[in-house]
C-alpha cells in the first residue's frame, strides 16, 4: 500500500497551490527553483495543510520559491562537511565511534532546507554491490560501535533490502547500537506495515528511531498511529526538528511541537539551528533569537520535553550547543 501512496506524491508545485486555493505569484512560486530541486509532496502531508493559507507551516517546508535562488554569502554546497567526512562510498564518518550510511539518495518528501539537496547520490549509495564496501569499511574498524542508516531516507527502500543490510552489520561484533533517521513515518505513516515492524523486532541491538517533524500540525491521527506501532516494538523513539523562519520560530510553536511529539511518545531530542546550505538562507533564525525561543520553551515546559538546542559545525567533534 504504501509503495501506491509514494508513486502518488505531488511533483507539480503548480497543482499542489491550486489544490490549496492558493495564487502562483502570491506565494513567489518559483519554476527554477522546483527544476534545481524537484518538488514532491505526499498526498496525506498536503491533506494537512491548511487551505488558502500562503503561511501555512506545512506548506513553506516544500513549497519552492524565488528566495531559493538568491546567493548568499556564508551559503555553501555542503555545509556540514560530508565530502571531507567520507570514508568509503556512501559512509560518512564525523564523530568518534559512529558511522553513518548513505543507504539512498529517495524520500517521501522534499524539504526545502534539505542540507544535502546538493549531494552527489548517484556516486555515494551504501547500496552499491549489496552494501559490500560500506560494510567493509565499519568491518575493519573496531572502534566503530554504533552505525545510523540516513540518506535520503533509509525507509524509502524495501523491508527486505533494510533487513539484507543489518543480516551483514549483525555479523559484525563490535556493533552495539542502531539508529534510524527518517521523516517517513510523518510524512508517509503507512510505511509503518506489519513486514516493516517485524523487521524492528528482529533486530539484534538496541535501536534508536529518529524521525523528522518541525511543526505540530504534522502529527495527525495517522502519524500517532504509525508511532504507536512503533512503540511497540521496544525500540526509542526520537524527534530531531530544525528551526525555521516562518515555520516554528515562536515560543508557542515550539512548546505545540514538544507537547504534541511527547502525546505521540516521541522523545523530543534536538532542535538543530538551520544547516548554511545554498538555497535555505530565508529559513534561517539568528543565534540569538534561537536562544531567546530555547529559553521561552525551558520556562514553560518540563525538562524532558525541551529539545537540545545546537548546531552542526563541519569539522567540530560534536554537534555545538548553542
Amino acid at each position: 500500500m504504501w509503495q501506491q501512496l509514494w508513486r502518488q506524491a505531488e511533483r507539480d508545485p503548480r497543482r499542489l497551490l491550486a489544490r490549496l486555493g492558493l495564487d502562483e505569484a502570491a506565494a513567489r512560486l518559483s519554476e527554477e527553483a522546483a527544476a534545481q530541486f524537484i518538488t514532491r509532496v505526499p498526498q496525506g502531508f498536503i491533506n494537512r495543510m491548511r487551505r488558502g493559507d500562503l503561511n501555512d507551516p506545512l506548506l513553506r517546508q516544500v513549497l519552492p520559491v524565488t528566495d531559493e535562488l538568491a546567493v548568499v554569502p556564508g551559503f555553501s554546497l555542503d555545509a556540514v562537511g560530508d565530502g571531507a567526512a567520507r570514508k568509503a562510498t556512501g559512509v560518512i564518518q564525523k564523530y568518534q565511534g559512529r558511522a553513518l550510511l548513505v543507504t539512498t539518495g529517495s524520500c517521501a518528501v522534499h524539504c526545502r532546507y534539505c542540507f544535502r539537496r546538493h549531494f552527489d547520490y548517484a556516486g555515494e549509495n551504501a547500496a552499491r554491490g549489496n552494501w559490500a564496501e560500506a560494510v567493509a569499511s565499519i568491518a575493519n574498524d573496531p572502534s566503530i560501535d554504533e552505525v545510523i542508516l540516513s540518506g535520503g531516507d533509509p525507509l524509502s527502500l524495501l523491508t527486505s533490502k533494510l533487513a539484507e543490510l543489518t543480516d551483514l552489520l549483525a555479523q559484525i561484533p563490535h556493533i552495539r547500537r542502531l539508529r534510524i533517521h527518517t521523516r517517513l513515518p510523518v510524512v508517509l505513516p503507512e510505511r509503518v506495515d506489519a513486514e516493516l515492524l517485524d523487521w524492528l523486532r528482529a533486530l539484534p541491538w538496541p535501536v534508536s528511531l529518529v524521525i523528522h517533524a518541525n511543526h505540530a500540525n504534522e502529527f495527525d491521527a495517522s502519524v500517532f498511529e504509525a508511532m504507536n506501532a512503533l512503540r511497540s516494538t521496544g525500540i526509542t523513539l526520537l524527534n530531531e526538528a530544525v528551526l525555521l523562519a516562518g515555520v516554528n520560530d515562536s515560543v508557542d510553536a515550539l512548546c505545540a511541537l514538544s507537547e504534541t511529539s511527547f502525546a505521540a511518545g516521541v522523545l523530543p531530542y534536538y532542535l538543530f539551528q538551520l544547516d548554511r546550505v545554498q538555497g535555505t538562507a530565508h529559513f534561517e533564525v539568528s543565534d540569538e533569537r534561537a536562544a531567546q525561543l530555547i529559553a521561552g520553551v525551558r520556562a514553560r515546559l518540563s525538562g524532558y520535553l525541551v529539545p537540545r538546542l545546537a548546531r552542526e559545525i563541519a569539522g567540530e567533534a560534536s554537534k555545538r550547543p548553542l
